[in-house]
């Protein structure tokens, strides 16, 4: 049975088949091509851990430090770099063909508020009974809005139907 799969880099007994290795100690200075064992032991000696490094590079690279601190100090930038993260979100705004100017302008405000989050904008376009027969309407209302958003932000999805209403996507520049 296939030892488990540790993840992260190989430590001590851990590091197989290699006959030699290039060394780097705690202070930072390069050792040079040193025998395995001889940096194992000089990994005992100084009470430290003897981790691999760069495992790709011939001869591997190996270094002397803690591994347990190294570790939590590695854990600690993979969630400092999970905070900095921003997730995309998808927000929609529901528009009809027959919009009047004051609630056209107050649904714009929102759009304009979504990309400074950083959000994308599906803008979806209902048509309803006799609506389906001018479509144009519809067409020439997502021109617009896609004309006053241009400076903000780019067509992701051109204007398309779907069934009964017209779906065009919108991304933050």
């Amino acid at each position: 049975m296939p030892a488990p799969q540790k993840d992260g880099p190989r430590a001590n007994r851990d590091i197989r088949g290699v006959r030699e290795v290039q060394l780097i100690d705690d202070t930072g200075q390069n050792r040079g091509v040193v025998a395995f064992f001889d940096a194992l032991a000089l990994a005992e000696e100084a009470g430290l851990d003897l981790v691999e490094i760069a495992p790709n590079s011939v001869p591997p690279v190996c270094k002397l430090l803690d591994y347990g601190r190294f570790r939590f100090n590695e854990q600690k930038k993979q969630n400092e770099a999970r905070k900095k993260q921003k997730t995309v979100e998808v927000k929609e705004i529901k528009l009809r063909p027959g919009i009047d100017k004051h609630d056209y302008d107050t649904k714009m405000k929102a759009v304009v508020r979504f990309f400074e989050e950083g959000d994308k904008v599906k803008v979806t376009l209902r048509f309803r009974g006799r609506e389906m027969a001018h479509q144009d309407i519809g067409l020439r209302l997502l021109e617009r809005v896609k004309n006053e958003t241009q400076e903000i932000a780019k067509v992701e999805s051109e204007p398309m139907l779907e069934g009964r209403q017209m779906i065009m996507i919108l991304a933050p520049r």
